[in-house]
């Protein structure tokens, strides 16, 4: 029951606007729906295990509150930031003793991507029993970071960032508890959901300062930095953001679409990457990608890396951001890529196989008696530049590697390479 004191602390926006049904969480119909996984769930009145992977402010806590009240079960927030040990311990002996007077115990674990792998594994008995239901929320991928045998009991529900639509239904809801309307314009009102970035707590962070604020008209979108101020970038440089958006660049390059290279080049940049990550993953593209398609992409990416080193940043940014065009409108080509995983696929199948006799050196005149160097033939001595020799150990056949593409200069090494080969096979007799 609510104190006096109580009734005269004006509660926080984030409190009023809680959910008080499922129904009414915003943005993941995927999952609650009523033929969704956890909508079904919840219909059947039984609960298992799960894990909530989502982005920050994307109602995990609440979905898991308002699992367990609809299904009475006694709700026990954790958080792995603060927990360990003992807390665990007295948190499933409780739960013991919850399931002897016949109630269940949903345990939340916030964060429980922060337990270690020992930690993780105390979970798995009273999952197993069923002392708990486990409900685990992280915001990094499970299947990087939490023990296969946790997963392999929990199933896992993928929670999205929220949308224009969602935002903006909790902007409504702000205004209909407080009855009035936000002070801003529609163009800055468009401009909040852009800087909530999908997340409803910041969203409503956000509000709560517009609301509190002596706002006599509404704001424009210039006005509106002056109250509240945009929210950094979601990325962690060492988490899965950082291999997601690495993989949307070189995926971007490799299809030849600049524009949308530019942008996960930018985003990378703007949440704070090292400059040399990218550069380094740029220069492996024009090796991997482009290749001798266009054999001066590698030579741009050496110099656009040279540049930002002596150029630093913000001025070395356009270095980086004029290599990511060069090599999105380059020619791609994986012809010497593919050749060299054959050729060492090759290499250590064969052993150690040692090269023809004739293209040995022979410095010693005993290593000429016994052959060394017997029969070469100086190519640029021959009437077309070109010998047609056996250059492979004798015991192994003639394996071609390298199977250059029609396109950019890779055109014309083919051309060079269809001549030799028709050299070799008049000069061999075949």
């Amino acid at each position: 029951m609510p104190t006096l004191f109580e009734h005269n602390t004006e509660r926080p926006l984030a409190d009023k606007l809680r959910p008080q049904h499922i129904e009414d969480v915003v943005g993941q119909d995927s999952v609650l729906a009523a033929n969704a996984p956890l909508g079904r769930m919840l219909s059947s009145g039984k609960l298992t295990s799960f894990i909530l992977w989502g982005p920050p402010g994307c109602g995990k806590t609440t979905i898991a509150r308002l699992l367990a009240e609809n299904t009475d079960m006694a709700f026990v927030p954790l958080s792995a930031v603060f927990s360990g040990v003992a807390d665990l311990r007295k948190v499933f002996a409780e739960a013991e003793q919850r399931r002897k007077m016949g109630k269940g115990t949903l345990l939340f674990v916030d964060e429980i991507h922060r337990f270690n792998r020992s930690q993780q594994d105390g979970f798995l008995p009273y999952v197993e029993d069923g002392t708990v239901v486990l409900v685990g929320a992280t915001t990094e991928n499970p299947s990087f970071e939490l023990n296969a045998a946790l997963l392999s009991r929990c199933k896992v529900f993928v929670l999205n960032r929220l949308d224009n639509d969602a935002l903006e239904q909790i902007i409504k809801r702000a205004e209909a508890a407080l009855g009035k309307a936000l002070p801003v314009d529609e163009e800055a009102r468009n401009a909040i959901k852009a800087m909530a970035d999908g997340d409803g707590r910041y969203l409503i962070n956000m509000l709560e300062a517009l609301f509190a604020a002596d706002i006599q008209k509404p704001l424009t979108v210039a006005e509106l930095t002056e109250v509240i101020s945009r929210r950094p970038a979601n990325y962690d440089k060492d988490k899965e953001g950082h291999y997601n958006l690495i993989s949307a660049l070189h995926k971007s390059l490799r299809g030849s679409d600049p524009d949308a290279a530019l942008y996960w080049c930018e985003r990378m940049l703007e949440g704070g990457e090292d400059p040399g990550y990218i550069l380094r993953r740029l220069t492996r593209f024009a090796v991997e990608d482009v290749g001798l398609a266009d054999p001066n992409a590698l030579t741009q990416a050496i110099a656009a890396w040279e540049a930002y080193d002596r150029l630093g940043s913000p001025e070395g940014d356009l270095a980086i951001a004029q290599l990511v065009v060069f090599l999105a409108t380059a020619p791609k080509s994986v012809g010497v890529y593919k050749a060299h995983k054959l050729a060492r696929k090759t290499a250590k199948e064969t052993g150690s196989l040692v090269p023809p006799m004739h293209i040995l050196n022979a410095p010693t005149k005993m290593m000429k008696d016994i052959g060394y160097s017997d029969g070469y033939i100086y190519d640029p001595d021959t009437e077309d530049g070109f010998s047609g020799q056996n250059y492979f150990p004798e015991e192994m056949p003639r394996t071609i590697f390298y199977r250059p593409f029609e396109r950019g200069f890779e055109r014309e090494i083919k051309k060079r390479l269809d001549y030799w080969n028709k050299l070799r096979a008049e000069k061999q007799g075949k």
